[in-house]
C-alpha cells in the first residue's frame, strides 16, 4: 500500500482521521494544519479552523473541499471538524495513565524524557508517537557524543584527489532534521535523544538552550546560533542505575528542561500479547512459559540487573525458526539458558552468580509445569 494518497482517492464528504497542529502560515485564515490522513501522507495540506480541534489530538474530519492547482505541490484540502478520538499508540503497550500523561504533553510541545529499564520499550514508543502524529522520525543516538559539537557535527579527515588530507565537518541527523524543520514548516519532527545520559554532561550542556525558552543552538559549521523551530518536538531516553556503566548524572537544571515520564516493563498478560501478535508460530502455552520465567527473573531481589523485553523477543525468534520449530517445548530450557542467561554475569552452572540464579529460576518454573502437565 502506497504511503501517500493520490488526490484522484480523497473524495469529497468521506470521514477520515487526522491529526492538526498550529498553522505558522497566518495570513491563510485557518488556525490548524495536518499532513496524514488515516496515516497516510495527504497530496495537499489539510486545513481546519475549528476551535474544538487540540493540536496534537487525532480527531475525525469530513473532507469539506479540494482546492486543486495547477503545481502539485500547491493546493488544499479543507475539513470539518467531527470529533476528537482517544490518543492511542499502534503495536506497544502504555499504561493508561502514562498514555493519558503523554497526550497532555505532547499537546503542549514539551519535552519529555522517558525514565525506565532497558528493553521496556523506550524507542518503540517514540516511533509509535511519530507514527501515530504523522512526524518524522529522527533517530540520534548520544553515547557516540564527547564534544558538546558532536550533537550538530563531526570532524573527519579525508584525503584530496591530490592526496593531501584535509579536515570536514560533517552534519548529523540532529542538524539535518533541524535544518530541514526550517525548511518545512508544515512538516513536524520528532528528534529522539536516546542513550540521553551517556554523553558528557559538559557536552549535554549544549543542548540546554534549545531545550529551554531560548530554542536555540550553537551550529559549529555556520559559526552561528540557530533557532529551534515550533515543529521540532525532542523527546530523550535514559537508563539509570548502578548496574550501567558508561552512564553520567543529569543534575536538576538539566532534568528540569524536561517532563520525565517513568516506564516500567509491560504486565504479562500484555506482554503475552504482544509476542502472540509478532510470532504466532510460537505455541501459546510456550510463550505463557517464557513470559512467566522472565517476570520472576525480574522480581528478584538478588538480581543487579534487569531481564528486557527484548530477551523473550529473541527466545520467540530462536523458537519459531525450523530448526527449532517442531520441538519447542523440550529445548525452551536450551534457549532461554542463552536469551536469559547470557544476560547476566557470570555463567549459567555458577550457582553464586547472577546467570546461575537466572537458571535455577528457569528449571524451577519448566519443573512445575512438568509436574502440572506430565
Amino acid at each position: 500500500m502506497s504511503e501517500k494518497w493520490a488526490i484522484e482517492e480523497i473524495h469529497l464528504n468521506a470521514t477520515m482521521e487526522a491529526t492538526f497542529w498550529s498553522n505558522p502560515v497566518e495570513e491563510s485564515g485557518f488556525r490548524y494544519r495536518a499532513t496524514h490522513l488515516d496515516g497516510k501522507r495527504a497530496p495537499k495540506v489539510i486545513l481546519c479552523d475549528d476551535e474544538r480541534i487540540r493540536p496534537g489530538i487525532p480527531c475525525l474530519v469530513r473532507i469539506k473541499q479540494i482546492k486543486k492547482h495547477k503545481n502539485p505541490n500547491h493546493g488544499t484540502i479543507e475539513v470539518e471538524f467531527v470529533r476528537l478520538l482517544s490518543f492511542k499508540l499502534e503495536g506497544v503497550y502504555l499504561d493508561p495513565v502514562i498514555s493519558t500523561k503523554l497526550q497532555i504533553l505532547l499537546e503542549s510541545g514539551l519535552n519529555i524524557l522517558l525514565d525506565g529499564p532497558q528493553g521496556s520499550g523506550k524507542t518503540s514508543v517514540a516511533r509509535a508517537i511519530a507514527k501515530a502524529l504523522g512526524m518524522r522520525f529522527v533517530f540520534f543516538n548520544c553515547s557516540a557524543v564527547i564534544e558538546a559539537t558532536d550533537f550538530l557535527a563531526t570532524i573527519q579527515v579525508r584525503a584530496t584527489e591530490q592526496g593531501q588530507p584535509v579536515t570536514d565537518f560533517l552534519k548529523t541527523d540532529f542538524l539535518r532534521a533541524l535544518e530541514e524543520a526550517h525548511e518545512q514548516p508544515q512538516q513536524r519532527f520528532l528528534i529522539f535523544l536516546d542513550e540521553f545520559n551517556r554523553c558528557q554532561e559538559s557536552a549535554r550542556n549544549a543542548l540546554m538552550p534549545a531545550l529551554d525558552t531560548t530554542r536555540r543552538i550553537y551550529h559549529p559549521i555556520n559559526n552561528a546560533f540557530l533557532s529551534i523551530p515550533d515543529n521540532v518536538q525532542f523527546i530523550a531516553a535514559v537508563n539509570r542505575g548502578n548496574e550501567f556503566s558508561g552512564t553520567f548524572g543529569i543534575d536538576a537544571a538539566q532534568l528540569d528542561r524536561f517532563a520525565p515520564l517513568q516506564m516500567d516493563y509491560m504486565p504479562a498478560q500484555e506482554e503475552e500479547k504482544l509476542l502472540f501478535e509478532r510470532h504466532p508460530e510460537v505455541e501459546s502455552e510456550v510463550v505463557r512459559q517464557i513470559v512467566e520465567i522472565a517476570n520472576r527473573v525480574r522480581r528478584s531481589a538478588e538480581l543487579s540487573m534487569n531481564l528486557s523485553v527484548r530477551a523473550t523477543e529473541e527466545a520467540c525468534i530462536y523458537l519459531k525458526h525450523p530448526l527449532f520449530q517442531d520441538r519447542q517445548s523440550r529445548v525452551l530450557a536450551e534457549v532461554l539458558k542463552s536469551s536469559f542467561c547470557g544476560r547476566f554475569s557470570g555463567r549459567w552452572d555458577d550457582v553464586h552468580s547472577d546467570a546461575g540464579a537466572v537458571w535455577a529460576t528457569i528449571q524451577d518454573v519448566l519443573r512445575i509445569e512438568r509436574k502440572k502437565n506430565p
